[in-house]
C-alpha cells in the first residue's frame, strides 16, 4: 500500500458536485475502545502536553529545545543485533514493548537500536528510531532522506521475486525510472475510476451473501478467507475488467499471493511457530526464490493478458511491457490487495468492538445519507453527508496504520527534533520510525490509545495530518516526486465504501477476534439483518 492503489486527484474533487462541508462537531454516545498491550501499547508521554489541539510539527528548529546525543548504541557486532532481533519477534509484549522499552529507558522517542532481520540477510541492520509525531514526517521528505531499496527496510528481497526488476517501491524518486512508472500507477487507477463503485457494491454484495449462508450453516463464519477472495475479485474488476476467477488462475489468487508475499517479506514476519522453526527459515536465511517461481508466473500470465490497455500506456511511456507488468502485479497484488488484506479486518476489529450504539448511529447516517442525498444509491455526494462514517475509517487508519514500518538513509547531516530535544544525525545513517507510535502520539492526540469514533469531526479534521498512513500526511495527496501512496485517496475510497455496505445491510454484528501474521483474525459470530 505504501506506493500503489489508486490514483483520484483526492475524494473531493472526485465529488465535483456537492459543496466542500465541514460541518461542525457533534457528540455521539460511543464506546471507547483501548488498544490492548497486544495491538498496541501506550508511548508514555514526555512532558504534560496531552489534548486533541495538536502542536505544531514542522523541519523547523525549535530554539529552546536541548540538543542530545542520539542515545543507545548498536553494541557488539553480529552478537547485538542477534538479541535485538530475538527480543523484537519473541519478547513478552512483542515488538510493541521492544520499543516502548527503550523509550523509558532513554527517556526519549528517538534511539538507536538494531532492527531485524540483521545476520544473515542484512549487512547493515543499525537504525536511529524515531517514534513521534514531530520527528517521524522526517521519513516523508526525500529532500533529506533516500529511498532507494528501503521498501522493506535494511534488507531488500531479490528481484528475482520480480522478474529481475526494481518495481516502483524501491525507487527513490530522483531515479529516472520513478516518475513513468508512477504516472503508470496513476493512469491505471484513474482509468478505473467509473467502475470502483458499481464493482465493489456488486462484489462486497456477493461477499455477504456468501458470509450469511454459512453463518446460518455453521453458527460462525470466518471472514478473511472469503474477504480476500472477494478482495481479488474486485481488484480484478475494477482494474482490468476481468474477473480473475474466470480465468485459468480461478480461486487460487489470494492463495499465490500469500505465498510470494511470504518470500519477499519472510524476514520481517511472525507466523507462530516455535522460535528455533521460523529464525533458521525466516530471520537468518532467504527462502529460496526458485521455490515460488512457478506461483509467481501463473500471477505474471494473468496480468499480462488482462492488462492490454495499460501495457500500451506503459509503452507510451517509455516501460516496457515486461518491466510494466511485473509493476502492476506487484502494486495491485501486493500493495493494494495486501493493503486490502490488513486494513479490512482491523477495521471490522475495530467497529466490532465498539458495540452496538455506534452500529446503530452508523446505520441511521448512512441510510439517511443515501436516501436524502443519493436518491438510494451509494453516491460520493451521499457520502459527504456521512461525517461519522469518514470519522470512523480514518480513525482506523490512524490507530492501526497498515503499513507500520518507515525507512529513510539520511541525504546529509540533519538535525531532527522531537518534542523534548533536538538530535544531530549523520549522512548515510538509517532512519527508522514504527508508524503506530507515532500516530498514537500523546501529545497530539487526546486519548491516543482509545478508537475515538467521531475523533475527525468537525473541528478534528484539523488532525487529518497527523494521520500518516500513506507515507505522508492525509491532507496532501501523492506526487511523481515523492513517495506517499500513489492510491491514498482510493484507500480511503474502498474502506467508506467497506463500511457504507456493512450497514446499508446490517444493523449491528458481533465478532470474536484472533492472532493472524497480517491483520486480525476475524470471525463473525451474528449478523443482524436491518430492519426494513
Amino acid at each position: 500500500m505504501a506506493t500503489s492503489s489508486l490514483a483520484f486527484p483526492s475524494l473531493h474533487n472526485l465529488n465535483l458536485d456537492v459543496p466542500n462541508t465541514n460541518p461542525r462537531r457533534r457528540a455521539t454516545a460511543v464506546r471507547l475502545i483501548t488498544a490492548s498491550i497486544k495491538d498496541s501499547v501506550p508511548v508514555p508521554p514526555l512532558s504534560a502536553t496531552s489534548a486533541d489541539v495538536a502542536p505544531t510539527v514542522s523541519g523547523n528548529s525549535t530554539t529552546n529545545l536541548p540538543l542530545r546525543q542520539v542515545p543507545g548504541s548498536y553494541g557488539i557486532p553480529f552478537f547485538q543485533p542477534l538479541k535485538d532481533r530475538f527480543e523484537y519477534f519473541y519478547g513478552a509484549g512483542g515488538r510493541d514493548e521492544f520499543f516502548k522499552s527503550r523509550i523509558h529507558k532513554f527517556q526519549s522517542t528517538v534511539f538507536r537500536v538494531n532492527m531485524p532481520p540483521g545476520p544473515f540477510i542484512a549487512n547493515n541492520p543499525n537504525v536511529v528510531v524515531l517514534l513521534d509525531a514531530k520527528s517521524f514526517p522526517t521519513l516523508f521528505d526525500v529532500s533529506k532522506v533516500e529511498k532507494k531499496d528501503l521498501f522493506t527496510g535494511t534488507y531488500m528481497p531479490s528481484t528475482e521475486l520480480t522478474g529481475g526488476h526494481r518495481v516502483l517501491s524501491y525507487l527513490d524518486p530522483s531515479e529516472p525510472k520513478h516518475a513513468p512508472l508512477k504516472n503508470l500507477i496513476f493512469f491505471m487507477l484513474k482509468s478505473s475510476r467509473s467502475r470502483v463503485m458499481p464493482e465493489f457494491e456488486a462484489t462486497y454484495s456477493e461477499l455477504f451473501d456468501e458470509l450469511e449462508a454459512e453463518l446460518a450453516q455453521k453458527g460462525k463464519t470466518l471472514f478473511n478467507d472469503a474477504g480476500e477472495q472477494a478482495a481479488f475479485r474486485f481488484l480484478g474488476r475494477a482494474y482490468l475488467e476481468t474477473n480473475p476467477e474466470v480465468t485459468k488462475i480461478g480461486k487460487d489468487g489470494p492463495k499465490l499471493i500469500g505465498s510470494w508475499v511470504l518470500f519477499n517479506l519472510g524476514p520481517l514476519l511472525r507466523l507462530g511457530l516455535p522460535w528455533f522453526v521460523e529464525e533458521p527459515l525466516l530471520h537468518t536465511f532467504r527462502l529460496p526464490p526458485a521455490l515460488i517461481k512457478k506461483n509467481y508466473q501463473k500471477l505474471y500470465e494473468f496480468f499480462e493478458s488482462s492488462s492490454s490497455p495499460i501495457i500500451e500506456q506503459a509503452e507510451a511511456l517509455g516501460i516496457s511491457k515486461d518491466e510494466a507488468v511485473h509493476n502492476i502485479l506487484f502494486t495491485v497484488c501486493f500493495n493494494t490487495f495486501g493493503g486490502i488484506k490488513i486494513l479490512f479486518p482491523n477495521t471490522l476489529k475495530w467497529l466490532g468492538r465498539a458495540g452496538t450504539n455506534l452500529h446503530t448511529q452508523l446505520a441511521e447516517e448512512i441510510r439517511g445519507a443515501i436516501k436524502t442525498h443519493g436518491g438510494g444509491k451509494v453516491t460520493m455526494a451521499a457520502m459527504e453527508q456521512m461525517p461519522l462514517m469518514k470519522s470512523v475509517v480514518y480513525e482506523s487508519l490512524r490507530i492501526e496504520p497498515p503499513v507500520a514500518l518507515q525507512y529513510g538513509k539520511a541525504k546529509r547531516d540533519l538535525t531532527i527534533e522531537s518534542h523534548d530535544a533536538i538530535f544531530k544525525v549523520k549522512e548515510g545513517e538509517m532512519l527508522f520510525g514504527y508508524q503506530p507510535f507515532a500516530t498514537k502520539d500523546p501529545k497530539v492526540f487526546d486519548r491516543a490509545e482509545e478508537f475515538v469514533p467521531d475523533r475527525f469531526v468537525g473541528d478534528g479534521e484539523k488532525l487529518l495530518k497527523y494521520v500518516t498512513w500513506s507515507n505522508g500526511p492525509e491532507t496532501e495527496g501523492p506526487t511523481v516526486g515523492d513517495k506517499q501512496c500513489a492510491g491514498k485517496d482510493f484507500v480511503v475510497l474502498i474502506t467508506r465504501l467497506f463500511v457504507v455496505e456493512l450497514f446499508r445491510r446490517y444493523d449491528s454484528f458481533d465478532i470474536e477476534v484472533g492472532a493472524s501474521p497480517l491483520g486480525a483474525k476475524i470471525t463473525l459470530t451474528s449478523l443482524k439483518r436491518a430492519r426494513v
